[in-house]
């Protein structure tokens, strides 16, 4: 490229002198650039006799193709400084539904930051998580257990835990806490994707040697708390996801100590391998966040 920057200058100018003058180089030096470039071509780029500095035909071709492949450069450097200034920069998390409400207060602060950056979270199962991350089709993971993988970090986001949620007017919404037997004669509604927190919840129910109600069976989060808010049973859900029902009055909260299966929220990411700008930066506002 720096040979052609001398060709344009030098075409533009009309004038080997002037070029030398306006690229802060001697002249010689810019006609022994121009000469190289000719004997790559294997043809004259300028008339020598002309004391215009005249292009010849292969002169004027080259020209055109010239300032095209200098424009491509300028937008090329562009893009990329666009991109380290994250307004291209895009970040890919994988997360099951229960992990978006833990991953929002970071994802705010990251757009706060850099509100050009894309993130687009992609739901993922947990058991395919670690894999994704390494494999780099994501890059980073969200996991409510350590991650057996060596060639990964994790980063903490906060604790979780499950609880029974019902309407307010339910006859146990009162209660600070419930026996599983209790729970179990519910009518109860879940979610009917398996998941390693259902797994262990029923694995109790088996290890006890008692039974759970499980009658209504949705296929996200948000329809199960409608479902609770109109009666048609209880779920067991982490809390995290219910904050705002909680909060506003359309949902309690009751726990149940042997179901409440406490869990460390992680941000899981590769250990080794270069990060994308915008990685680099979602990270950053992760551990700023915690």
């Amino acid at each position: 490229m720096a040979e052609l920057d001398v060709f344009i200058t030098v075409a533009t100018e009309r004038s080997f002198s002037r070029a030398a003058e306006k690229l802060h180089r001697t002249q010689p030096a810019v006609s022994q650039t121009i000469k190289r470039l000719e004997e790559e071509l294997n043809e004259r780029l300028f008339d020598r006799s002309s004391k215009a500095g005249r292009m010849t035909e292969a002169g004027e071709l080259l020209f055109g193709y010239a300032q095209r492949l200098t424009q491509l450069k300028t937008e090329a450097e562009s893009a990329v400084k666009e991109l380290q200034d994250l307004r291209h920069g895009r970040v890919v998390i994988g997360a099951n539904e229960a992990a978006i409400h833990v991953l929002l207060p970071v994802i705010k602060r990251f757009r706060q930051e850099h509100p050009q950056a894309q993130v687009e979270v992609r739901r993922v199962s947990s058991r395919h998580m670690s894999a994704e991350v390494l494999n780099r089709t994501l890059d980073f993971g969200v996991l409510t257990f350590a991650p057996r993988e060596r060639g990964l970090h994790t980063v903490a986001l906060g604790e979780d835990e499950l609880v029974m949620l019902v309407p307010p007017d339910h006859s146990l919404a009162n209660r600070k806490e419930i026996s599983m037997e209790d729970f179990g004669s519910q009518t109860v509604i879940a979610h009917n994707e398996a998941s390693p927190a259902r797994d262990r919840v029923l694995q109790i129910y088996e290890e006890r040697d008692t039974s759970i109600n499980i009658l209504i069976g949705l296929p996200s989060l948000d329809g199960i708390k409608r479902a609770v808010e109109m009666g048609l049973g209880v779920a067991l859900l982490p809390k995290r996801c219910a904050h705002a029902e909680i909060a506003r009055g359309d949902l309690a909260a009751v726990k149940i100590p042997p179901l409440r299966l406490t869990r460390q929220v992680r941000l899981v990411y590769r250990r080794e391998g270069e990060m994308s700008h915008a990685a680099t930066a979602f990270l950053q506002a992760t551990k700023a966040s915690v």
